[in-house]
């Protein structure tokens, strides 16, 4: 690796003097600029920086203090019940502290705001939810009654959840828990998701009638909390929200960025004498806060345990009590899953008859929601290799016979199996793409789906396809679900598919995999491509590494590997080794920094002098990646620095210019790169991997971040010509394995590391691999998927 492009700027402006106030209402701290002089060769990237207020584990931004329920604490900016900003530091559910500065899952609208047709999109997304919410009402109905063992599910995964709710009812569980159930009739078909049609203005679909928020609005008053959290109280609580926060002030907790102990404030000041740390209804607000801030984390459940440790972190005198009175009001569902542990004898059940064994199992606590959409996913999958026909197998192997390399492999693992699993980089994406032209032209109704724009059209350009997204073979999975993109559905429900391929799985998160399983036809095939190294998905859920080690279908792994320098590092990176890599075209550069202020000077000399002259890549496709959004080399402290040098402004249009390079987020999960145009009445007016935007000016704030600077999970399915990763010493305990392979990844041809976390950077990539989630979907699929197949 080589250092620095020679620079003729020796002291350029690190950040401003008087740094602008970020629009969350807090300055960020200002760098000094009197980083200059020369650059010593390090000869390789050997440690690394990163701000002490990282992004959480989801992507997601967050705007309250709260450590994460899976034992990473995080250190956040939240406003505090009576109205005031407070910065704090909280404990999690378990294990080693982790600060984090991350933007809420809760503060990005889910309707995504309007894209170039108007509220098209909008209403394309509202739509699919719709249906999903249905769905899972459905669902909640007819938990309701009895569930008979085998009558709902297959395998083992009836008798499982039949002995659940026998717990769940308090009736001991029957002695054939483990028999062999019934098959499973086949689930009726969705309703079909029609085409998206523009919501009226006169309709705001999930607004809370004015009188409930005026009714809550009087409530939080007599609390003391501050009346602008109203409409999302209302919305979070339905109709008649006043009363019931009333009888249950601690209800508060179901809004975003509200933490215990402001829940505990209002509830005093609402109840007086009655309140108590012991109160049933504190117990079960906080196990359900606790279980929401593990999905934050990545998690779709907790193991008993841990919650119950969380919840004496909390304050809660009684923690088994919280719990079972949870499970009883259904805020919460246990789970039992079944440990099959091979050559490990099973112990013989207490009272049972000869030969009946007691199962191992481990004992969970999740929210309902979760855990439809995982068993749904589980069903999905099991429907699609139960439901694959031998009739079409020759028309599909005739058809990998005409492809080559690793395409024909994955092909003819597409001829015999509904689900295939293909993995490798950057370069690995063509075989896939092979697969998927020949699909077509053999006729065949096949699509691609890709985590970002940007993905879609790398994609679409190995077809040679060009033209509109929508009429191009590959779009993004949120367009797909929406049926903004994509084939379309039939009367049943069903997308018009043959064959699916989606790329970027790793991405996928639990509620999308299942809205996409749930909607394939039988027959189809559905391929998952992805590169298992790069961060997990920004919600919940680890559906493309819980597929890879169930080890219940095909999996194709590429042989090809990315090319230069930059593919080497990423090949070294992906098993554990920072390896020093020969770049003698300056593709990869080291910056040694001593402080994050000289790395925030650095940074903006690289991406607004260096880089656009030494490397020829303007500043406006260079793009500057750092572990997180506070602390005095985060993307806050970044964004402004960088703005001052490249497009200083005002900041009229609700802290941003035209010309200024954003980060538009509009669903939890979803960051999309974009340029401000203008502003008028209707809102900030964006333009976004080619589309038109408009953010309604109430989502500015919440929705819309400067992008000069971005984290790792922002810029995951995204590639720039140029990178600057900066690695600030502050961040030293935030890097895993997989945050540096995904930020280092984002590159194409030039990637410079502004370095200053000594040998935390390889100690990153040697021991840190990627933190654990809790799933059940592994355990869900045992029992199904292997007996099918």
């Amino acid at each position: 690796m080589s250092t620095e492009p020679e620079t003729t700027e020796e002291a350029g402006p690190g950040t401003p003097d008087t740094p602008r106030a970020e629009r969350e209402g807090t300055a960020p701290e200002a760098a000094p600029a009197d980083a200059g002089g020369s650059v010593a060769d390090t000869g390789g990237a050997g440690s690394t920086t990163g701000p002490g207020d990282a992004e959480k584990a989801d992507g997601s931004q967050s705007t309250d203090d709260s450590e994460n329920a899976d034992g990473s604490a995080s250190t956040e900016d939240s406003k505090s019940a009576d109205g005031s900003t407070n910065t704090e530091d909280s404990k999690s559910a378990d294990g080693p502290t982790n600060t984090e500065d991350s933007e809420s899952a809760e503060g990005a609208a889910a309707d995504g705001g309007a894209g170039a047709g108007g509220l098209s999109e909008a209403a394309a997304e509202l739509a699919a939810q719709r249906i999903e919410r249905e769905r899972i009402e459905r669902r909640k109905a007819e938990r309701a009654a009895p569930v008979q063992s085998g009558t709902k599910l297959s395998g083992k995964a009836a008798d499982l959840l039949a002995a659940v709710r026998a717990v769940e009812s308090g009736e001991k569980p029957t002695a054939a828990v483990f028999a062999d159930p019934t098959p499973a009739p086949r689930r009726p078909a969705p309703e079909p998701v029609r085409p998206p049609q523009p919501v009226p203005a006169t309709v705001a679909a999930g607004v809370p009638a004015p009188e409930t928020v005026a009714a809550v609005r009087e409530v939080l008053g007599e609390g003391g909390a501050p009346d602008t959290l109203a409409p999302q109280v209302a919305a979070a609580l339905g109709e008649g929200a006043g009363d019931t926060l009333r009888a249950d002030p601690w209800r508060l907790l179901q809004v975003g960025g509200v933490r215990p102990e402001q829940a505990d404030g209002f509830a005093r000041a609402l109840l007086g004498a009655e309140c108590g740390p012991d109160d049933e209804r504190r117990g079960r607000a906080v196990t359900a806060w606790l279980l929401e801030q593990a999905a934050v984390a990545g998690h779709t459940a907790l193991e008993l345990p841990a919650l119950i440790t969380a919840l004496g972190r909390q304050g809660v005198p009684d923690p088994d009590a919280a719990v079972q009175s949870a499970l009883a009001e259904g805020e919460a569902l246990l789970f039992q899953d079944a440990l099959d542990e091979p050559g490990a004898p099973a112990p013989r059940q207490e009272g049972a008859e000869d030969g009946e064994l007691e199962r191992p199992v481990r004992v969970l606590v999740g929210l309902e929601r979760y855990a439809l959409a995982e068993e749904s996913l589980a069903d999905g999958l099991a429907r699609l290799v139960n439901s694959l026909s031998e009739d079409a197998e020759q028309a599909w192997q005739a058809l990998a016979s005409g492809v080559s390399g690793g395409a024909a492999e994955v092909g003819r693992a597409v001829a015999g199996h509904a689900l295939v699993l293909h993995t490798g980089g950057e370069a690995a994406r063509a075989e896939p793409a092979a697969l998927l032209g020949a699909a077509r032209a053999a006729g065949l109704r096949a699509f691609a789906a890709c985590h970002t724009p940007d993905g879609g059209r790398r994609l679409a350009a190995l077809l040679g396809e060009g033209g509109e997204p929508a009429e191009r073979s590959v779009g993004t999975v949120a367009g797909l679900l929406s049926g903004a993109e994509g084939p379309g559905r039939d009367a049943d429900g069903a997308l018009n598919l043959d064959l699916l391929i989606v790329s970027d799985a790793p991405q996928l998160d639990l509620e999308s995999a299942a809205m996409l399983v749930e909607s394939l036809p039988d027959g189809a095939r559905l391929v998952l491509g992805g590169d298992p190294g790069v961060l997990w998905s920004a919600g919940p859920g680890r559906v493309f590494a819980d597929l890879l080690a169930a080890r219940a279908c095909p999996q194709i792994a590429s042989r090809v590997p990315d090319p230069g320098p930059l593919g080497e590092l990423l090949s070294g990176v992906g098993i554990g080794e920072l390896n020093q890599v020969e770049a003698p075209g300056k593709e990869i550069v080291i910056v040694p920094v001593r402080d994050p202020g000289e790395a925030v000077h650095r940074t903006v000399q690289l991406v607004a002098d260096s880089v656009p002259r030494a490397i020829g890549v303007p500043a406006e496709q260079t793009v500057v990646i750092t572990p997180g959004h506070g602390g005095a080399a985060g993307t806050r402290a970044l964004n402004t620095a960088l703005k001052e040098r490249l497009n200083p402004g005002p900041g009229r249009f609700g802290g941003f210019d035209p010309g200024d390079r954003v980060v538009y987020s509009p669903a939890p999960g979803r960051s999309v790169p974009g340029v401000v145009v203008r502003a008028d009445a209707d809102g900030l007016h964006l333009t976004c991997a080619g589309a038109a935007v408009v953010v309604p000016r109430e989502r500015v704030e919440s929705q819309v971040r400067l992008g000069w600077a971005v984290t790792a999970h922002q810029a995951v399915g995204t590639r720039w010509p140029a990178v600057v990763v900066v690695l600030p010493g502050d961040a030293a305990q935030t890097l895993t394995r997989p945050w540096v392979y995904t930020a280092f990844g984002r590159a194409e041809r030039h990637l410079s590391v502004v370095h200053g976390v000594d040998q935390a950077l390889p100690k990153a990539v040697a021991e840190i691999p990627a933190r654990p989630r809790t799933t059940r979907l592994g355990a869900l699929l045992r029992p199904q998927i292997p007996a099918a197949g």
